[in-house]
């Protein structure tokens, strides 16, 4: 696959592949051509000594302070060490791919006055899998996110940190190993690599992939506790969601319905109305709360995806109109809500996936399996703890789920005084997310078990999720730590091993 740097519009799934490593990145044609116009337009600015925000004066608070054209290079070199600011753990490497890709691309677009150097480097340094080291906090998502941004593009003039095996190390070094040379900034190209929106949306890429699996997970995880559980396959019949066209409802009814498709363990009780009239909600209402979940990462997909075909530099170069002209499309508001809203969804995810899961360990409720699933229960304990993590985990992402977007914080002298926190809300939605694919491999772990319980084999698409768990996780024949278990299973999870498994039954 191959990402084509153009100047045109990028969608998620692009920006995930090259993320992932599984895309190249090529520069288009035609770049060289429409860059020039807003290039020539600020050289225009600096031959007329025109005062132009961010060419020839301060930011932010210091937009009134008027700076010389001979100081317009040097102010972007101070401009980057400044604003490197940003404290804390490191991002990891497919975050920094993802920024780099969505900056070039902003870049590519042709209003920012920048040079196709520019771009270029950007390209390069994926390429080569120069990823600059950028701390995860810092940034208030608001004129774009300026800390970490600076970590990223003090690369490119020779300064700063880049990854390596063994933590940061010094920039230059590995970029002349590469034969690469750093940039000499002209006016405006400083200013240019730190506005934007760009790393707030990296991550909102990689969560709504992420999300994907999770989904998918879930549904698998439903599939499979319905059959440990002894549930009935009616709720998940098509012309039940047919009447309530929710397309995430529906899909997520059609997935489970699929993976239950030929089950001998819900036929065996299909007409047995004295053994359960109905079903929990967590089981009888999965597509319903899963689908909806379905319909919110739908809803991100098509802000970041409208997000990856705008303009968001300030100040903006309009080449045909003549003129440079300051506004707000760095403001992350769009992006902090979506992401906001995708942590309440993937929070929901993990809440009822851990109400299937004790149920199954709780003896009155579970039709039949032994207490907490253990083999001898009394002298062990089985997964009875397991829950606990489950619970505990949940409990910290409804904290979490509280909305970063309305934690606006003014900046900047006031200059700045509404923020969007949107980098905020994308820090804390990964940790939902990780946290919930540990609490759906823990109903994951369980179910497997409970249906090995039962006196028939599970249909052939559970039996496949029974398969995938069982490849890092054998069967509970006597006590053991269960946490490196869970750790495993949600590396499946997150490596989308049960997303795979409907395309395997088709």
């Amino acid at each position: 696959m191959r990402v084509v740097i153009d100047g045109s519009a990028l969608t998620v799934d692009e920006v995930v592949a090259v993320a992932l490593g599984e895309a190249d990145v090529v520069v288009g044609e035609g770049l060289d051509e429409r860059m020039a116009p807003a290039r020539a337009l600020v050289q225009r600015v600096l031959d007329n000594d025109e005062t132009v925000y961010g060419i020839t004066t301060g930011f932010g608070a210091l937009a009134n302070t008027r700076v010389g054209v001979d100081r317009a290079s040097d102010l972007q070199y101070d401009l980057l060490r400044s604003h490197a600011a940003g404290v804390g753990d490191l991002l990891d490497r497919e975050t920094v791919r993802a920024m780099l890709l969505c900056r070039a691309r902003t870049l590519a677009q042709g209003y920012s006055g920048v040079r196709p150097e520019i771009v270029r480097y950007l390209i390069a340094m994926l390429d080569n899998d120069i990823l600059p080291a950028v701390p995860t906090q810092g940034s208030v998502g608001a004129s774009g996110d300026l800390a970490p941004f600076a970590h990223l593009a003090l690369p490119v003039i020779g300064e700063g940190f880049v990854l390596s095996d063994d933590g940061p190390v010094p920039s230059l070094p590995v970029l002349r190993e590469h034969g690469i040379e750093p940039l000499e900034l002209q006016p405006k190209e400083g200013l240019s690599l730190l506005n934007g929106t760009e790393g707030m949306l990296a991550q909102g890429c990689l969560a709504v992939h992420r999300a994907r699996l999770l989904v998918d997970a879930d549904d698998a995880a439903c599939a499979l506790s319905v059959e440990a559980l002894m549930g009935s396959v009616r709720p998940f019949e098509q012309r039940i969601h047919d009447l309530r066209p929710h397309p995430g409802q529906a899909r997520s009814a059609r997935h489970i319905r699929k993976l239950l498709e030929g089950s001998r363990i819900s036929a065996s009780h299909h007409d047995d109305f004295t053994h359960k009239v109905q079903d929990a909600y967590s089981l009888r209402c999965a597509p319903q709360v899963h689908g909806a979940v379905r319909d919110t990462i739908a809803y991100a997909t098509d802000v970041f995806n409208r997000e990856l075909g705008a303009v968001v530099d300030n100040p903006i170069v309009f080449a045909q109109e003549g003129d440079v002209v300051s506004g707000g499309n760095f403001h992350g508001q769009p992006l902090a809500f979506a992401m906001d809203f995708l942590a309440i969804a993937v929070t929901e995810l993990g809440s009822i996936s851990e109400r299937r899961t004790d149920r199954m360990l709780d003896p009155d409720r579970s039709s039949g399996l032994t207490p907490f699933l253990a083999t001898t229960p009394g002298v062990s304990s089985g997964y009875m703890i397991t829950q606990y993590t489950a619970a505990a985990i949940v409990a910290e992402n409804r904290v979490l789920s509280h909305p970063a977007s309305v934690e606006s914080i003014p900046t900047s002298g006031l200059q700045e005084d509404h923020v969007s926190m949107g980098w905020g809300a994308a820090r804390k939605l990964d940790v939902v997310l990780t946290n919930t694919a540990r609490v759906i491999a823990v109903e994951l772990m369980c179910a497997a078990q409970g249906v090995e319980q039962r006196d028939l084999e599970p249909a052939p698409g559970t039996g496949k999720v029974r398969d995938v768990v069982r490849s890092v996780c054998p069967p509970l024949v006597e006590d053991r730590a269960p946490g490196p278990d869970i750790e495993r299973i949600a590396g499946l999870i997150n490596a989308g091993a049960f997303s795979k498994i409907e395309e395997d039954l088709t």
